[in-house]
C-alpha cells in the first residue's frame, strides 16, 4: 500500500527557514520522479518544486525559485524541501506527491510563516 508522510512543518518568522520531509512506501521511490505542492488557506493546490528520478533535474515555480530547494536521497525513500527566506504567502500545507500521475495523498504538513 501507497503510503506518502509528510513531515517538518511548524510555524516559521519572515527570512526563516525550514526542512520538510517525505517518507515515502509501498512503491519503488527510485522510479519516480517527484514533487512538492501546497495549499493556502481558501485556495486551491499549487505546485511548488519537481525532481527526476536521479535528482539532476529540478524545477520550481517561479514565487520559490531561488529560495526552495527540493532534493531526494532515493537509498532512504525520502523527498525533501529546504525552504528557505520564507514569506508570509508561503503559509499552506504541503504534500509531497508523484509529479506526473498521483499517488494516494498524504496528510500534509503545515506551514506557517508569521511573525
Amino acid at each position: 500500500q501507497v503510503h506518502l508522510v509528510e513531515s517538518g512543518g511548524g510555524l516559521a518568522q519572515p527570512g526563516g527557514s525550514l526542512r520538510l520531509s517525505c517518507g515515502a512506501s509501498g512503491f519503488t521511490f527510485s522510479s519516480y520522479a517527484m514533487s512538492w505542492a501546497r495549499q493556502a488557506p481558501g485556495k486551491g493546490l499549487e505546485w511548488v518544486s519537481g525532481i527526476k528520478i536521479d535528482g539532476t533535474d529540478t524545477y520550481y515555480a517561479a514565487s520559490v525559485k531561488g529560495r526552495f530547494t527540493i532534493s531526494r536521497d532515493n537509498a532512504k525513500n525520502t523527498l525533501y524541501l529546504q525552504m528557505n527566506s520564507l514569506k508570509p504567502e508561503d503559509t499552506a500545507v504541503y504534500y509531497c506527491n508523484s509529479l506526473k500521475d498521483p499517488l494516494p495523498w498524504g496528510q500534509g504538513t503545515q506551514v506557517t510563516v508569521s511573525a
